[in-house]
């Protein structure tokens, strides 16, 4: 049994975390903004964090002592992230700092999530050992957030992930909810043709962070589906899934969609290193959203 401490634990990740490791029968504690969890299993405690507060982080890891600290906590709205950037450095960087500092006293190590917004999209896919080099304000502040660990001498690792989606329990639309809510209304959507990258399950990311653990492999990954693919063609994907009316669908260029933050549009990871590192296969698109439409019957979001 390992004691986890899961942050951000009612976000989509953050869910998929906690019913990974309550599976495993390990002792988990899982915190968030909020007054109480969503998740309504008994298996698992909660706690009320807010990781910008620096002595509450202090004395939540300092009484819990955990042995790994999963950080899933973030602020990922890229454009709110360009005017909210105090916001944003406290949220992305001053946390993780928090958290290391935390982590050092009762020496437990942290697994991070990060982004391919670290790099610019101008030459992926991407390997671990390319240079990032980040085009907008979230993904350098979650470049920054990396370097603190990098140099904080803390065991961690690092996972590197991209366009998560998924189904929980009250959380905000994702690229796939979004797509599926619309073509249920019988709306036109418009999607981008030239944002290119891997999908990828939050189920699947969950997995991928439990291996890190099981495995002992604590280093740097580019943590994703298997398959590149452009948005658009993954949304066609998603309306043959669900059965529902590609002729909606309309393809549109990133450049017509005027969007606050810069996104790396030519982008998409590599993986090798960590199927290799961690023994596991990530899932193909068709498998994960296989995987997805179970949880979606199941959860029934109110969409």
């Amino acid at each position: 049994m390992e004691k986890i401490l899961i942050t951000g634990c009612n976000g989509l990740l953050g869910q998929k975390c906690i019913q990974t490791f309550v599976s495993q029968k390990d002792d988990v504690l899982g915190c968030d903004l909020h007054d109480r969890a969503v998740l309504k299993e008994k298996s698992f405690r909660y706690v009320n964090l807010d990781l910008v507060d620096r002595t509450r982080v202090k004395e939540i890891v300092n009484k819990f002592k955990p042995m790994y600290i999963i950080n899933t906590a973030a602020f990922t709205n890229v454009d709110a992230c360009e005017i909210e950037r105090e916001k944003c450095w406290k949220t992305n960087v001053e946390a993780v700092e928090h958290l290391i500092y935390a982590a050092k006293k009762v020496d437990a190590a942290i697994i991070q999530i990060s982004t391919d917004y670290v790099f610019n999209g101008e030459s992926g896919p991407y390997r671990e050992s390319d240079t990032p080099n980040p085009l907008g304000y979230y993904g350098k502040s979650k470049l920054a957030a990396e370097n603190l660990l990098i140099e904080s001498g803390i065991k961690h690792a690092i996972l590197r992930t991209m366009i998560l989606y998924g189904c929980g329990v009250n959380i905000r639309l994702n690229f796939t909810t979004w797509i599926i809510k619309k073509l249920k209304n019988k709306e036109n959507i418009s999607v981008v043709t030239d944002q290119i990258g891997n999908p990828t399950l939050a189920n699947d990311l969950a997995y991928m962070i439990r291996q890190v653990i099981n495995k002992n492999k604590f280093d740097l990954y580019h943590a994703s589906g298997k398959e590149i693919i452009d948005r658009y063609a993954f949304a066609l994907k998603i309306a043959d899934q669900f059965k529902l009316d590609k002729s909606l669908i309309h393809p549109i260029k990133s450049s017509e969609l005027n969007q606050t933050a810069p996104r790396p549009l030519n982008s998409g990871f590599i993986i090798d290193k960590l199927e290799t590192d961690l023994s596991t296969e990530t899932l193909t698109i068709k498998e994960s959203l296989t995987l997805f439409k179970k949880d979606y019957k199941k959860l029934k979001p109110a969409l």
